[in-house]
């Protein structure tokens, strides 16, 4: 794509992930204009976004994806140009519970950005590729699961999605390429693992951990804790967008990885680990948390109980991020210590956030 200002459209952008994403773009892109649109379900947050508001730097619509008539005034109004599509429900116990919203939200939303992008990008039955971009992101999920001695997924792996959730993000990505190869519609894709890092709601693994732990509550862990993951730092996985929107090739999907596969259980265990060390090194976090074991002088450890296993709990996922590194030169910047580390010291200092969204 063209190196120059852009007009861009970042849907989801009041989530973790897409917060994340926005907070990237501004700094490395100050002369971009930013829209968010964001239903603000219970896992978007205006909070997440106030810095940015407060300065001007974004335009903020409160929507959902699914209607069309505010989707193509957007389009529109501030003559969009480039899309990053994150909107999307995404825990997998939801999903089990009630999957409706995620057909709704990740496949026919995604139909109507498409619709809209294709409508207002057509020019003569053709689409400018150096002018336009859409961007969606997916997940490693669609994938289906691995057995311990199975390679990555590569971009090649043949989809088989095993929840509502993963069905729901691979039928979004089939739709996405449909519309390049019927429309000639400029689209990329990335399909990343498991994101960390601050503004992550406290319902996934890490936050919720952690957030329990500061309160002196258990830490359940599903089945035996041996269940794999590859775990990204969420600034690491803005990188990867960033490099595919300016260098990536149209109508192909990068995996994003963080080469960093740990079980449940040892990712438990680091983080723990971690808090103990942090309350160590400043006394002040002994206070603020006086419930949380590290502050009794106990091993966070023992917090971590064991609980039944749920329902379609995939055994193991990695990424092979090969593609993308050695296409667009992509590396991750932290390693999994480093980046649970930043990431124990945001919720930390940022109780105010995390406690007005705690499932109690």
């Amino acid at each position: 794509m063209v190196n120059r200002k852009r007009n861009i459209l970042i849907t989801g952008g009041a989530g973790f992930i897409g917060s994340n994403f926005v907070h990237y773009w501004s700094r490395k892109y100050p002369e971009d204009k930013i829209i968010v649109l964001d239903k603000l379900t219970y896992a978007g947050c205006l909070d997440n976004l106030a810095v940015l508001l407060q300065s001007g730097k974004v335009e903020f619509i409160e929507a959902d994806i699914n209607n069309f008539e505010i989707v193509k005034f957007i389009f529109q109004k501030f003559q969009i140009d480039t899309v990053v599509h994150f909107a999307a429900e995404s825990h997998v116990d939801r999903s089990i519970t009630g999957p409706e919203e995620f057909v709704k939200t990740n496949v026919l939303g995604t139909f109507t950005l498409l619709q809209a992008a294709k409508n207002n990008w057509s020019r003569n039955s053709s689409i400018d590729s150096n002018q336009y971009r859409f961007h969606h992101v997916s997940t490693d999920e669609v994938y289906g699961m691995l057995q311990d001695n199975d390679p990555a997924f590569t971009e090649q792996t043949p989809y088989a999605p095993s929840s509502p959730y993963s069905a729901s993000k691979a039928g979004s990505d089939h739709l996405v390429n449909s519309f390049f190869h019927t429309y000639g519609l400029p689209v990329t894709m990335s399909n990343c693992s498991n994101n960390y890092g601050p503004f992550h709601f406290p319902e996934k693994l890490i936050p919720l951990s952690l957030t329990n732990l500061l309160r002196g509550k258990e830490i359940g862990i599903y089945g035996s804790g041996k269940n794999i993951r590859d775990w990204l730092f969420v600034e690491d996985h803005c990188l990867g967008i960033d490099l595919i929107i300016q260098k990536g090739k149209i109508g192909e999907n990068y995996n994003i990885g963080g080469n960093n596969e740990w079980r449940n259980v040892d990712v438990i265990e680091l983080m723990c680990d971690t808090v103990d060390r942090l309350f160590i090194e400043n006394p002040v976090w002994k206070e603020k948390y006086p419930d949380a074991l590290a502050s009794q002088g106990i091993k966070s450890r023992q917090a971590i109980r064991f609980i039944a296993d749920r329902a379609g709990h995939d055994w193991r996922y990695a990424i092979n991020a090969g593609k993308i590194s050695k296409e667009l030169g992509y590396s991750p910047q932290e390693t999994f210590k480093t980046g649970l580390r930043k990431t124990i010291q945001w919720f930390l200092q940022n109780d105010n956030w995390w406690k007005r969204k705690i499932l109690y």
